[in-house]
């Protein structure tokens, strides 16, 4: 089956830097759903957040072929193409809003178990979208989902990030920090993480970590020595070739949960 462009919101359809199976989008224009269909009868649906840091989407590498690779384990995947907090003068939770509108637009179809997927940055925003309710978990992969607020940075004394409404979404939605309005994400999480990496620092995952055991959370958690930052599909030359196994198999708990 074909990708379907579904505008959510005004705006010039969005453009792409470089060619596939390079591309990012560095100047989102618009909220766009991507919809890949499962070439078999879906159990469920999946939103696919790519990363880059809140400053441009890995299009391809984080989000086509992530949602092409959740098509093989039954499910509907949707690569939103969200706008930037600060760009052009988009508020600091831009991307949170985009995400409402897929969430809007996904209401419209037939009833299906929702998960969140994001790796980097877009693992934060999946992160964030499984704080709003409604889903049956979040995977979530190298994503600076906690250490970035201001309060509680990773290493003390990190500068801010640029642009401002880039470190404000940060502040505003510090996932896994319990003391944090909306911080823990209701439904079950997966997270897969490089142990050494310099970007994300592990202890992104470790705050989640800790506030599940504390708070009872459903949480799987898998680290990987060998891996580095942005290992996504492609950079599976360790241990972490079996992230897509795990991760494979705790999709499909998920949705026989959900059809309980």
């Amino acid at each position: 089956m074909t990708m379907t462009v579904i505008a959510l919101s005004l705006g010039e359809p969005n453009l792409f830097d470089g060619e596939a199976p390079e591309r990012t989008c560095r100047h989102p224009s618009r909220a766009e759903l991507h919809a890949y269909p499962s070439p078999v009868p879906a159990r469920g649906r999946a939103l696919v957040y790519a990363g880059g840091g809140y400053l441009q989407l890995m299009h391809d590498k984080e989000g086509v072929e992530i949602a092409q690779w959740l098509n093989t384990v039954g499910l509907d995947a949707y690569v939103l193409v969200h706008r930037l907090p600060g760009q052009d003068g988009w508020p600091f939770d831009i991307a949170l809003q985009d995400g409402l509108l897929a969430l809007a637009h996904l209401a419209t179809l037939p009833s299906l178990p929702l998960l969140h997927v994001g790796l980097s940055s877009g693992g934060h925003l999946a992160g964030v979208m499984a704080c709003q309710g409604g889903s049956a978990g979040a995977l979530i992969a190298y994503a600076p989902i906690n250490a970035n607020h201001r309060e509680h940075k990773f290493p003390a004394g990190k500068p801010d990030f640029p642009p401002p409404e880039k470190q404000a979404f940060y502040d505003a939605w510090p996932i896994g920090i319990a003391s944090e309005p909306h911080g823990l994400p209701p439904c079950p999480v997966f997270l897969a993480y490089a142990l050494h990496d310099p970007i994300v620092p592990i202890d992104h995952a470790l705050n989640l970590i800790k506030a599940a055991q504390v708070h009872g959370l459903d949480l799987d958690a898998h680290v990987f020595a060998q891996a580095q930052h942005g290992f996504a599909l492609r950079g599976l030359a360790g241990t972490q070739d079996q992230w897509p196994v795990l991760a494979a198999r705790w999709v499909e708990a998920r949705l026989d949960a959900s059809a309980d």
